[in-house]
């Protein structure tokens, strides 16, 4: 199992931390994986610094999508945006 560090900006950060937000929208540019830690450091985008705080949760699922392979046109895709619901 591994820990993967990534930024987090504030708008994100206290809805991760507290459990509201269970899930994480991520270009797949990195390699993660069910059972790995995701480190989250607060990222300040407006003073280009970290802020000091973190969180780490644990990785349950991990989905990789592609625009093309999806079940709507791309088309309608990029007219309309894609939503994730997060379910209990």
């Amino acid at each position: 199992m591994a820990i993967v560090r990534k930024k987090i900006w504030p708008e994100y950060f206290d809805d991760v931390a507290s459990g509201k937000k269970g899930f994480e929208l991520r270009l797949d540019d990195f390699e993660i994986k069910e059972g790995d830690t995701l480190l989250l450091k607060e990222w300040d985008p407006k003073t280009g610094a970290y802020t000091g705080r973190t969180t780490k949760k644990k990785v349950t699922y991990v989905g990789r999508f592609k625009l093309d392979k999806l079940f709507w046109p791309e088309e309608e895709i990029k007219e309309k945006g894609i939503q994730i619901i997060s379910l209990e």
